[in-house]
């Protein structure tokens, strides 16, 4: 069937952090809101029909994922990613956000260096400053059209500091990167050379544009499947953020054994009934809707990078390879970071995140979520339009 992303679906009024909370986070009323990772799609019909079918039931008892759960995992694993799975491996989590602080609190201890690589998603800065650990920053290098990996910056950072663990951002928000096997597998030598564990966030792993593959870190060999996690969710593909469930696969046994403890002294047992009976249906019969999303957003995609090379050349889209978070160069027009912000909150009446939250590289920059109608994403190439006309 056909999926009709071009519906307008109003989320005022719905408690939606994006829509709703403008003045709570100190930008006026009214701005047009592209900031936050999640849609403005509805999640596909048959998750909407399997939650309404758990509703209608109307017994929310505590709960766990049966063998069926896990089958449909590791088909859709096997068919999008080519990654067999092992379904004992796994651990569900309310979120990968909780994953990574879960991993920071097992595998070191306070003081302890945690790597990432900036501009990058900002939790993971703060995951790791708010349990007491230590930043290390291997900033990824822009060549003015796409941004790299400084390997031998990395590997000397881990030496330096002697760090313990990674966070890999995998594909790259904000920047867009699909890293490439060869990219993952220079990565994974280094760490494996200094007994640095990788926990690799791919939330965003079903967001790949054409001529572009992601690579699960744990596929690179038995080796590097043993000294990394994948973290995995269906919050970004299918739309379900606020169900809480994530699928986090754990091939080492002690380290899988560390990660439960922490659980259970966190006092995480069963997951989100809803969360559970969502991903499943997602992830059993979602994979048409989702390929029609991704042609949308490739569209969406399309549209920006025209609008800006013919009415605002002035402004630069960073070519994504994935994700549905477009990172935009505003550097040429030479404004500070606070002049920015005024310019793209009050003149252009838009609210984006700006790019010094995922690090001090991010400065002229500013990340867009596309993952909207079209005439949504018009409108706010619009405002951006007219307010270049006003200045």
């Amino acid at each position: 069937m056909n999926y009709d992303f071009d519906q307008v679906i109003p989320r005022n009024h719905t408690n939606s952090l994006k829509y709703d909370f403008a003045k709570e986070r100190g930008k006026p009323e009214g701005v047009l809101p592209m900031w936050v990772a999640d849609m403005d799609f509805q999640a596909p019909p048959a998750v909407q029909e399997a939650l309404a079918n758990k509703a209608a039931h109307g017994i929310f008892g505590y709960s766990d994922p049966d063998q069926t759960y896990f089958d449909i995992l590791a088909q859709w694993f096997e068919t999008r990613h080519n990654w067999a799975v092992d379904p004992t491996t796994s651990v569900r989590t309310p979120g990968v956000v909780f994953a990574i602080c879960t991993f920071i609190h097992c595998l070191t201890k306070p003081g302890d260096a945690v790597l990432i690589q900036e501009p990058v998603y900002y939790c993971f800065k703060a995951s790791i400053l708010d349990n007491g650990r230590k930043v290390i920053v291997n900033e990824l290098y822009f060549d003015g059209n796409q941004y790299h990996i400084d390997f031998e910056d990395f590997e000397r950072k881990i030496i330096e500091n002697n760090v313990k663990l990674f966070i890999l951002c995998s594909p790259h928000n904000p920047v867009g990167r699909v890293w490439t096997q060869d990219e993952l597998g220079q990565l994974a030598d280094i760490c494996l050379r200094h007994g640095v564990f990788v926990v690799a966030d791919e939330i965003h792993e079903d967001f790949v544009y054409p001529g572009h593959r992601h690579t699960v870190f744990a596929t690179l060999s038995g080796e590097v499947a043993e000294n990394c996690a994948v973290c995995t969710a269906p919050s970004k593909t299918f739309n379900l953020a606020a169900l809480h469930n994530a699928n986090i696969f754990i091939a080492n046994a002690q380290v899988r054994r560390a990660f439960q403890h922490e659980l259970d002294a966190e006092g995480f047992s069963q997951s989100n009934i809803m969360g559970l009976v969502a991903c499943q249906a997602a992830y059993q019969y979602g994979a048409e809707w989702l390929d029609q999303l991704i042609d949308y957003l490739y569209g969406n995609i399309a549209l920006m990078r025209e609008t800006f090379r013919l009415k605002m050349p002035q402004v630069r889209l960073i070519e994504p390879e994935g994700t549905y978070l477009p990172w935009v160069d505003f550097s040429s027009l030479g404004l500070s970071v606070p002049d920015l912000e005024r310019f793209i909150v009050e003149k252009a009446k838009l609210w984006l995140d700006g790019g010094t939250v995922f690090g001090k590289s991010g400065e002229g920059f500013q990340r867009f979520n596309i993952a909207v109608p079209r005439s949504i994403l018009r409108q706010a190439l619009l405002q951006l339009e007219e307010a270049f006309d006003s200045v």
